[in-house]
């Protein structure tokens, strides 16, 4: 009997979503408060802003969401 692999529900896409919402949840208030060319401007600036931070965070975020959608175990 083959065994069902869950696939998606393990703790990469749990943390992988929870990044993701965070940041999203920044870069919307950040948005809200300064406007979109003025966000736009902090993001291409030289200094370490959270609007750069938060684009980090949503490359983590896809990034562990992709390794928690992956294949683990065998076709069935």
């Amino acid at each position: 009997m083959p065994e069902y692999y869950r696939r998606g529900r393990n703790w990469y896409t749990a943390v992988g979503a929870l990044f993701l919402v965070t940041a999203a949840i920044v870069l919307v208030r950040q948005v809200a408060i300064w406007g979109v060319e003025f966000v736009g401007d902090f993001m291409v600036n030289g200094e370490f802003t959270s609007e750069k931070v938060s684009l980090g965070m949503i490359c983590f975020g896809g990034m562990l969401m992709v390794l928690g959608f992956r294949r683990h175990g065998p076709a069935a």
